[in-house]
């Protein structure tokens, strides 16, 4: 069944939800899902509103222009998504698998809607994988004299393959402001995120040393400031003084699957909105 999903954010008001279900009402659709969140400091409205269209008054193409009459009125930023319209993913790969091969995986079971059609590294090592997935794979090498040059090769193959959403899936490489500026709010990173925090090399190791109790993981979309952008997904799992480094990198691995899975799948089920540098994430 396809699906129209409403998403949008504005300055609280009386009246607005009742505009826009009586939107979706009065033009015979169904609501499947709404939801809504209110921004108490700012005074802002945030709203997902998901319905079948299948005997919509207005013409699909039409829909959006349609809702704008609304969206004048309460000086809304809003988008109007159709679930028909499937998403082509690109994926940065580093030389570590278990997040790559753990998304090719979903999005082959059909857990994640979305279209693979290339995965960009620069290391060789994943080029295997990508043809048991059926993906282009280009190996792409970057050094700190080659980088932006290398990102324009980047950005034409984006483009070739008409990518919508740049996953992370440990890459290992800071993207430049021109490159993140294409794509704002569409690229989804992930690392980890220990309590207390451990930066630089072997932070697995750091945390093992330390004897923490919990370790985890943060997907977030990626901003000029390195792992600073809005948070999507988190997760957590505890680990104890039985635990071997080993262990330790085991399930830090294992929590960063769940977590970057879980955002893109948000993400392409059209259930977040970003403001400022938070995110509402609708269930």
């Amino acid at each position: 069944m396809e699906t129209t999903t409403i998403l949008l954010t504005c300055p609280d008001s009386k009246g607005i939800v009742a505009s826009v279900t009586d939107f979706v009402y009065k033009n015979d659709g169904n609501i499947l899902h709404a939801d809504q969140h209110i921004d108490d400091k700012s005074k802002t409205l945030f709203m997902r509103i998901e319905f079948d269209p299948a005997n919509f008054k207005i013409e699909k193409e039409r829909i959006r222009n349609k809702f704008n009459e609304i969206a004048v009125l309460f000086d809304m930023n809003y988008s109007v998504k159709f679930s028909s319209e499937i998403q082509n993913v690109a994926i940065f790969a580093g030389k570590e698998e278990h997040c790559l091969f753990d998304i090719l995986l979903k999005q082959k079971a059909g857990e994640l809607k979305c279209n693979i059609p290339l995965i960009i590294s620069n290391h060789p090592d994943m080029e295997n994988i990508a043809k048991f997935f059926g993906c282009k794979y280009f190996v792409i090498e970057k050094t700190p004299e080659n980088k932006i040059s290398q990102e324009v090769k980047e950005r034409e193959l984006l483009r070739k393959f008409k990518i919508d959403t740049i996953v992370l899936a440990k890459y290992m490489q800071i993207l430049s402001k021109n490159f993140i500026e294409s794509y704002p709010d569409r690229i989804i990173n992930v690392h980890h995120s220990f309590l207390p925090a451990f930066k630089g090399a072997k932070p697995y190791l750091q945390a093992y040393e330390a004897g923490v109790k919990l370790i985890g993981a943060t997907a977030h979309y990626v901003t000029e400031e390195l792992d600073n952008g809005s948070i999507i997904e988190q997760e957590v799992v505890r680990v104890s003084h039985k635990d071997t480094l080993s262990d330790f990198i085991e399930k830090g691995k294992n929590v960063e699957k769940i977590v970057l899975a879980r955002a893109l799948k948000a993400h392409l089920e059209n259930k977040i909105l970003v403001y400022g540098n938070k995110t509402v994430v609708f269930d």
